[in-house]
């Protein structure tokens, strides 16, 4: 995410009114991998248990919320053309099992949900929050962990 860093930094204050650090970003990758391998993971054992050697959108497990950032998402990114920037930089995870080209396509806006729920849940914590530092990311991810 190195690349458009100044994208990543617009879209945290369109969603939620928070500044991203530079020294952020790395967080950000990290904390975006994760919850996209997890996903995923979620998806190939659904594609397995239905018989599919291929996992599929509908095997990705995207709850109401996520489902509501990506929409989100999708109208912050017709400004900010993050999608091409998200297409070039999403590494996807070792899996045992391949990606639908559907899936392939819709990963950009996934990790764009992703993103816009981080910024959201961090205003929901401390809706004074300016910008989120160590204490922040690591009850952040303390709340993802306990919800995975």
């Amino acid at each position: 995410m190195v690349m458009g860093i100044k994208q990543f930094q617009r879209l945290f204050r369109e969603a939620a009114r928070l500044d991203l650090d530079k020294s952020d970003v790395k967080r950000l990758s990290d904390f975006v991998g994760k919850r996209l391998r997890n996903l995923l993971v979620l998806g190939q054992v659904a594609a397995s248990v239905n018989g599919r050697d291929i996992i599929d959108y509908q095997d990705v497990p995207i709850a109401g919320g996520l489902q509501q950032a990506i929409r989100d998402f999708k109208e912050f990114d017709e400004e900010l053309s993050l999608t091409p920037i998200l297409e070039q930089q999403a590494t996807l995870p070792p899996l045992k099992l391949g990606i639908s080209d559907m899936l392939e396509k819709k990963i950009p806006d996934i990790i764009g949900g992703i993103t816009v729920n981080l910024a959201r849940v961090f205003k929901t914590i401390n809706p004074e929050l300016k910008n989120p530092g160590s204490r922040e990311w690591e009850q952040v991810e303390e709340i993802y962990n306990l919800l995975q």
